[in-house]
């Protein structure tokens, strides 16, 4: 065998056992977010959200906030405190790639969903979402989320609790009230 074989060998062999052991790790750090989250990204805890599809820029910026606690929760900032930002790449991408939640098995009321649609289109909650509001970029997917955790997350935002990273939110969201944020959470729960 030529030396370049050998190389080429050895490198293979090398690049196939630390990915493995990446694959082990990052098996490992998710392991704890999976136990909230849910085992294939879709959450049954009440205000926890469901993370499957969720896009990986987005979730990136979210464990970065969690890790330097310019979002505190607990349990989140102590899990994030000790990944790195490959950790948090990792983590993101492996949640982008599982599946989307589902919605609700009941489909809704269609006279509120009708109101609600309008009221986001209205308030043009589809254009940074997306259409489907699967989300783009740094911009969340909210489609199929879980509805009460959308609501806590929609009067965080107004009232501050939560940092936006994007003041846009805040300027859509203040002229709002919190009928109009338990429709709209309503309708993005339930979107079919």
């Amino acid at each position: 065998m030529t030396p370049t074989g050998k190389a080429t060998r050895f490198l293979a062999a090398y690049l196939a056992g630390t990915l493995s052991a990446f694959a082990a790790d990052l098996d490992e750090k998710l392991a704890p977010c999976l136990a909230c989250h849910g085992t294939q990204g879709q959450s049954e805890l009440e205000n926890v959200p469901s993370l499957g599809a969720q896009t990986a820029p987005y979730t990136v910026i979210q464990l970065f906030m969690f890790r330097e606690k310019m979002r505190v929760s607990d349990p989140m900032n102590e899990m994030a405190k000790g990944l790195t930002d490959a950790d948090l790449q990792a983590m993101a991408d492996a949640f982008a790639a599982m599946p989307p939640p589902k919605p609700p098995e009941d489909a809704g009321d269609p006279a509120r969903l009708e109101r609600a649609r309008a009221l986001t289109e209205q308030n043009h909650c589809n254009t940074c979402h997306g259409p489907d509001f699967s989300g783009q970029q740094t911009v969340p997917r909210l489609a199929h989320q879980r509805e009460d955790y959308l609501l806590k997350t929609l009067r965080d935002y107004k009232s501050g609790a939560r940092r936006a990273y994007e003041p846009i939110m805040l300027e859509v969201l203040q002229p709002l009230d919190d009928a109009q944020f338990i429709e709209f959470a309503y309708y993005l729960a339930h979107l079919r």
